[in-house]
């Protein structure tokens, strides 16, 4: 694989992400808070009653995604409305890491 060659300057580069993430951090904020709204209503409709023998493997894994995704809510419920930013896992990678979990899961969930 030929990595494609940089065509900005270093400075160009800055201006040109910064300008990028501007946007960004509008935008996936209130996508964040969407998504675990939504979320959080959909769990009140799928998860079912619990048997007697336990939880199934379907409500195991919803539990497991709907643990990710409120903490990933309050993260951004934090940095959107109070300003705060995240005292425990500051970078991006735990959350990322989390939305990739939460993908697998919900792949693993109907198999």
């Amino acid at each position: 694989m030929v990595k494609m060659p940089q065509t900005l300057s270093e400075e160009e580069y800055k201006k040109a992400r910064e300008a990028i993430m501007i946007h960004v951090r509008k935008v996936v904020p209130n996508a964040l808070l969407l998504a675990v709204a939504t979320g959080l209503y959909m769990i009140t409709q799928v998860f079912g009653e619990i048997s007697a023998d336990g939880l199934s493997s379907f409500q195991i894994m919803l539990s497991i995604k709907a643990f990710f995704g409120v903490w990933l809510g309050i993260r951004g419920f934090n940095q959107k409305f109070f300003k705060i930013n995240p005292f425990v896992f500051t970078s991006h990678l735990f959350p990322f890491l989390s939305v990739i979990l939460i993908i697998i899961l919900s792949q693993m969930m109907y198999l």
